[in-house]
């Protein structure tokens, strides 16, 4: 019987018990009280980044004002991410040249060794496919935008856009890539951007989450997406994205059960929160805590989360803005009218997943329907942050893992040419929050295929993440520079795991100036 008693102090750990010894359910109590509203508006205060072990980790020399290191230019960030490498030819980067080539081999020259994937290299040929659509520039300048004929709306705020073409990778298959790209490594397990954002920067709404992500609906969902592209990682787990559903209820046990009355909710809950802080002061586990700030987040929410999806509370200009497909839930331009939303009620990061962009054969017919997915709800949701006076203090970011080949996979015909992977280069945009609108940076070869310099010669040696090279833009930098318009140095916000210090940006990234406004 004794040694039944005291079997959870005989499985006590030594960090375990170090916890125990200077953490007390006080500190846990004063943190759940005081941590939203020191962490979550614009006030002087010096911020302590805490660690798995439950103690101060790296304290914050720089004081938060708007901003975890240095004051803010954004709030938030909405990512809109495109899952399966939209075509950067049929998009965004206009390459005429290309035409001369039509159906020829690619100069072994521009490939430059680079390795093809097994859909392609059994080819014996690698035919330059030049896009079907034709292209307009919408600035009168020389860093005007071109856009492609598939995006008619969006070209409507193009002097918002910063368009970025020389976005790169390592990464040349889905998974890897888009893992690389949302938690900074290609192996898995890792947080996600927005757990970090989470972490470092606090929530601006105790009713709602501060990372939110949906998923929307496509005609051509080819791609698995995965929580842990959303996931927490390492970090605790109240850090983790809300996945709002567009079937059923928008949250999982959203709704009580039958028999089951809010107020008998919050005695459950109040009931389980004393038997988790009896486990909390004996093993010291910050799992603990935050699945008791996990419980009470989801309580609050089954409030808060029905009149933040009611869009009949907007008005038909709006709901005609956005297009007909806002009415339906779970399209792209219902998610983006409640990224929206959700922005208005201080949730810090908004992501909308759109899958079906990989595009080996048949593109023209699977663009031009993604795009007629997407196009409409991301240039209303410039215009109406915009018109809201939000989009200064709002980062917009669109784009997938990687891009698509100058060369065709399959027939080059204009109905069904197709394209392969293309981790070299590919473009990306950004939109409000400190970026500077109406221009593009960096910039790819006569065929879309090497980052080059500003006279347009192939860069050699090929760019890398070790060493930025003016002009482009590794993933790694591309989280820098987000971070950066947030508020955080991206090499101060580490997270002690397992002996080492980890960030989202790894030991790379580099924010790139230039397009800062």
């Amino acid at each position: 019987m004794e040694s039944t008693a005291r079997e959870h102090d005989l499985m006590l750990t030594r960090r375990q018990l170090f916890g125990r010894a200077r953490l007390g359910i006080g500190t846990a109590a004063m943190a759940q009280l005081f941590a939203n509203d020191l962490f979550a508006d614009d006030s002087s205060v010096t911020r302590v980044v805490e660690s798995t072990q439950g103690g101060p980790h790296q304290p914050a020399t720089a004081e938060l004002n708007g901003g975890l290191h240095h004051r803010a230019r954004a709030k938030r960030v909405i990512y809109l991410f495109m899952s399966g490498g939209p075509s950067h030819h049929d998009l965004w980067d206009y390459k005429p040249k290309m035409q001369e080539m039509a159906g020829q081999d690619l100069p072994e020259s521009v490939r430059d060794g680079q390795r093809i994937t097994g859909m392609t290299s059994k080819q014996a040929t690698l035919p330059v496919a030049p896009s079907k659509y034709k292209f307009s520039k919408a600035n009168n300048n020389d860093r005007g935008v071109w856009i492609s004929e598939l995006l008619p709306y969006t070209a409507e705020v193009a002097g918002e856009l910063c368009v970025i073409h020389s976005a790169f990778t390592e990464a040349i298959n889905h998974d890897p890539a888009i893992t690389y790209i949302q938690t900074g490594s290609q192996i898995p397990g890792r947080p996600s951007l927005g757990a970090w954002l989470s972490y470092g920067l606090g929530s601006m709404n105790e009713n709602l989450p501060s990372y939110v992500v949906m998923h929307a609906r496509t005609n051509f969902a080819e791609q698995s997406l995965f929580s842990r592209l959303w996931g927490t990682g390492f970090l605790p787990s109240d850090h983790q994205a809300v996945l709002l559903r567009s079937l059923g209820d928008p949250v999982l046990y959203l709704n009580n059960p039958e028999g089951v009355s809010r107020q008998d909710r919050r005695r459950q809950l109040d009931t389980l929160a004393l038997l988790n802080q009896t486990h909390h002061e004996r093993f010291a586990n910050p799992e603990v805590l935050a699945r008791i700030k996990q419980h009470e987040l989801a309580y609050r929410m089954q409030a808060s989360v029905p009149e933040l999806l009611d869009l009949s509370q907007e008005t038909d200009e709006t709901l005609r803005m956005y297009g007909e497909d806002v009415r339906t839930p779970g399209t792209f331009a219902a998610c983006c009218l409640n990224a929206r939303r959700l922005a208005e009620r201080g949730v810090r990061n908004i992501q909308i997943f759109h899958r079906g962009w990989d595009a080996h054969n048949n593109l023209p017919k699977e663009h031009e329907s993604q795009c007629k997915d997407i196009d409409q709800g991301c240039a209303a949701l410039i215009k109406d942050l915009k018109r809201l006076g939000m989009l200064d203090e709002t980062l917009v970011v669109w784009g997938g893992e990687f891009g698509r080949t100058a060369y065709c996979q399959g027939n080059l015909t204009a109905e069904n040419y197709g394209r392969d992977h293309h981790p070299r280069c590919f473009t990306v945009w950004m939109a409000g929050g400190g970026v500077k609108p109406g221009i593009t940076y960096g910039q790819t070869d006569d065929f879309g295929y090497n980052l080059a310099d500003s006279d347009g010669n192939p860069i050699r040696p090929i760019p890398t993440k070790d060493v930025w090279t003016p002009g482009t833009m590794h993933i790694h930098d591309l989280n820098a520079t987000m971070l950066h318009l947030l508020g955080i140095d991206h090499t101060r916000l580490t997270f002690r795991y397992q002996g080492r210090d980890f960030r989202l940006t790894d030991v790379h990234g580099t924010v790139v100036r230039d397009v800062l406004a």
